[in-house]
């Protein structure tokens, strides 16, 4: 019962950590916002931010499940990773930490939508906001790719519920999203208060997550590869 609490609250965690991250964050209240702006019916709003969020929610899922169970369908990948992969989960939580500090600074290549199509997807109506949601999902900032490569994905290959943890992250990334398009289908004003406040928070979250996996990268470095305890 443990295991699984530990498991499933680590993967929500970082689905919510993405997701309230700068860029990840920036994007998702542009977008649900430009959806607002096209349509007004509020009820219509919030379908809208619902079905773009579930567009990022099962793409953030489809892809951990498919990377999980290919890495673990061959069987010598897997017979590698068993041997191996507890040894180089220890550096893999430190860089990833070191990115989450912004020590380490890596340039992605973005995935650009050009405003005729993003306009055509949100004319769609519901179904355009999915694929929306969907696009938006890979298009990784440098913490979000940190996140869900460097930590959820090794997470699920250690983890006897691996197959699982990419849903509950994608779960994670979806719950703020949403609360930003039940916000501005209710017709809250004040969402840049809170985008400033939440966007503050996550900087502190951030840090404390990074120290957290710098600390547990060392530890499990100590163990398994320097062999001191």
């Amino acid at each position: 019962m443990t295991e699984i609490l530990i498991s499933f609250g680590s993967a929500l965690w970082l689905g919510i950590l993405t997701s309230i991250s700068p860029c990840p964050l920036a994007t998702n209240v542009a977008a649900i916002s430009f959806l607002a702006k096209k349509i007004t019916h509020p009820f219509f709003v919030l379908l809208s931010g619902i079905a773009y969020t579930a567009g990022r929610m099962i793409t953030y899922a489809l892809l951990g499940f498919i990377l999980v169970n290919s890495i673990l369908g061959i069987p010598e990948v897997a017979q590698f990773l068993q041997k191996y992969m507890v040894k180089a989960l220890g550096p893999i939580l430190i860089v990833t930490g070191l990115i989450l500090l912004d020590v380490i600074k890596i340039n992605l290549p973005g995935l650009s939508l050009s405003q005729k199509h993003h306009n055509k997807l949100v004319e769609a109506g519901v179904p355009g906001a999915f694929l929306l949601g969907a696009i938006f999902a890979l298009a990784f900032c440098p913490v979000s790719a940190a996140l869900f490569f460097g930590s959820l994905i090794p997470l699920a290959l250690q983890s006897k519920f691996g197959v699982t943890l990419p849903f509950i992250y994608g779960i994670g990334t979806g719950l703020p999203v949403l609360a930003f398009a039940v916000a501005i289908a209710a017709g809250i004003t004040s969402l840049s208060h809170w985008f400033h406040k939440l966007t503050r928070l996550e900087h502190y979250m951030r840090i404390i997550t990074g120290v957290t996996f710098i600390l547990v990268g060392v530890y499990y470095t100590g163990i398994y590869i320097l062999k001191l305890f």
